[in-house]
């Protein structure tokens, strides 16, 4: 049995300079490290998700702090103990980029394609923007699935583009390179 705990904590608020900087000097403080961390700043919101490691004592001394940490920083702070993924079966990482005239239901769309095809969306962003000389609102989507290493990959490939064609979604789909 491993000596190492794990915490995962979200955290939103207002976005403000050195907000990232005074927040994870707080988990230094305590002891704690950075396993994993997705930020982004929506709107006038920044949101951060971590998976931070550590001691059971020094994540405990961070989750004593949490509130007040919250509290001097204006974040909304939940945060849970828990372990790093376990993988039954062997996931290769695919990367899908879509991109579309805006309309309500494209991530909907997407999610329930890859939830039906028993495939996990793992890290998944959107973005808005104006079309180049027409002005049209574009979305796009960016997305890491985890596909099972004994599922057919041509046929999930012609599937899904098949899907994408059938609601007027370009789409590319290839394997991760890191």
């Amino acid at each position: 049995m491993s000596n190492i705990d794990y915490l995962a904590i979200t955290a939103s608020g207002e976005d403000k300079v050195g907000l990232v900087q005074r927040f994870t000097s707080r988990i230094v403080e305590a002891g704690g490290n950075i396993e994993e961390s997705r930020m982004a700043v929506l709107g006038g919101q920044f949101a951060i998700l971590m998976l931070i490691s550590g001691p059971w004592n020094a994540l405990t001394k961070l989750e004593d702090r949490l509130e007040q940490v919250g509290t001097e920083l204006g974040l909304s702070i939940i945060h849970k103990r828990t372990r790093p993924a376990e993988r039954t079966t062997p996931l290769v990482p695919y990367r899908v980029n879509v991109v579309a005239m805006d309309h309500p239901g494209i991530v909907h769309s997407l999610a329930d394609f890859f939830a039906r095809q028993g495939i996990n969306i793992e890290e998944l962003t959107t973005d808005t923007y104006p079309a180049p000389h027409t002005g049209t609102p574009m979305f796009s989507v960016n997305m890491t699935v985890g596909v099972p290493g004994d599922m057919h990959l041509p046929t999930l490939r012609g599937d899904f583009f098949e899907y994408c064609d059938n609601l007027n979604l370009d789409a590319v789909m290839e394997p991760a390179r890191d």
